[in-house]
């Protein structure tokens, strides 16, 4: 394996190389299967370990409009961009006024929806919208829910007393109504995910919500993003050896448009998990981020190429 820089640098500083000197990965953009929104950074709960530090106070990423989102399908439209699913994150994507606006603009054009949530308050107060929009499009609208974990202290530990019982309530209403659910979940206990995916179900069979916990894609469940932790670098070099296809990394097929408090536009960005670092924005139009993204972070390591991770699975 050939050096390309003589000259050290720290982990994850430079976008080309790696702090041996190898020439680091990128990734290209195949296709745009599926573009994310994230419709704003405030949260009714702040989470002990949010990647996103989203909590009633950060509002570093403002809300976006209706119209912020219909540029962007526009966008898909006019280039005629294999985008099969619309993704809405935050934040609390319940928080934010047009949200159900939003909604009806993807959903009208026919697009596959998945809207991320905690199915607390925000989303309670959404009830008749939220049935009028299943009424009229069916499966195309799905929400997963954040469950982190099956048992009530250790989800509670994260995100506050009386956190797992409000989102089971909101879960199991939505399961009541006939939405198209799935659900999150994350590994704090530390146990074999086989066992994890086995509580999980005991669960839903409890409550009557029918999903199969043992469905990677009815169930997901997230790696830890340790900000502590120290990941090897990816070079171009260990795709090889790690037999691993940079099609499958999710910077392949994805985009997030976020909008920063202050600025005039949106930005699309080429990670959901790297919102504020600026070396990951890659421009104001679909066009413009199409470019390749450089693995030059530790989540780039740990969350999508050693973790295996994607944000954006669908059911088949």
């Amino acid at each position: 394996m050939s050096a390309v820089a003589a000259t050290p640098h720290a982990k994850f500083s430079d976008p080309r190389v790696t702090a041996k000197g190898e020439a680091r990965a990128w990734v290209e953009l195949a296709a745009l299967e599926t573009l994310w929104f994230n419709t704003g950074t405030l949260c009714n709960i702040t989470c002990a370990h949010c990647y996103i530090e989203s909590s009633p106070r950060n509002d570093r990423l403002a809300y976006l409009s209706r119209a912020d989102v219909a540029q962007y399908l526009d966008e898909i439209a006019a280039h005629r961009l294999p985008t099969r699913l619309i993704g809405f994150t935050g934040g609390e994507p319940f928080m934010n006024r047009e949200m159900i606006p939003i909604l009806e603009e993807t959903l009208s054009r026919g697009h596959e929806t998945l809207v991320l949530t905690n199915a607390m308050r925000p989303m309670m107060r959404r009830k008749a919208a939220l049935l009028a929009l299943r009424e009229k499009h069916g499966s195309r609208l799905r929400l997963r829910v954040s469950l982190d974990d099956p048992h009530a202290d250790i989800h509670d530990a994260e995100r506050g007393e009386g956190g797992f019982a409000a989102t089971l309530a909101g879960l199991v209403w939505l399961a009541a109504n006939g939405f198209t659910i799935d659900v999150a979940g994350r590994v704090f206990s530390h146990e074999p995910e086989p066992q994890l995916r086995a509580r999980f179900q005991s669960l839903f069979d409890q409550q009557a919500i029918r999903i199969d916990a043992h469905d990677p894609s009815a169930l997901v469940i997230f790696p830890e993003m340790d900000p502590d932790a120290d990941p090897p670098e990816i070079t171009t070099a260990c795709w090889g050896i790690l037999n691993k296809d940079p099609r499958e990394v999710m910077c392949a097929t994805a985009r997030m448009v976020v909008k920063r408090k202050g600025a005039e536009m949106p930005s699309v960005l080429a990670c959901t998990l790297l919102p504020y670092d600026p070396q990951f924005e890659l421009g104001a139009t679909l066009a413009e981020a199409s470019r390749p993204a450089q693995l030059n972070h530790k989540y780039c390591a740990s969350f999508c190429v050693l973790g295996g991770a994607s944000c954006g699975a669908a059911k088949a």
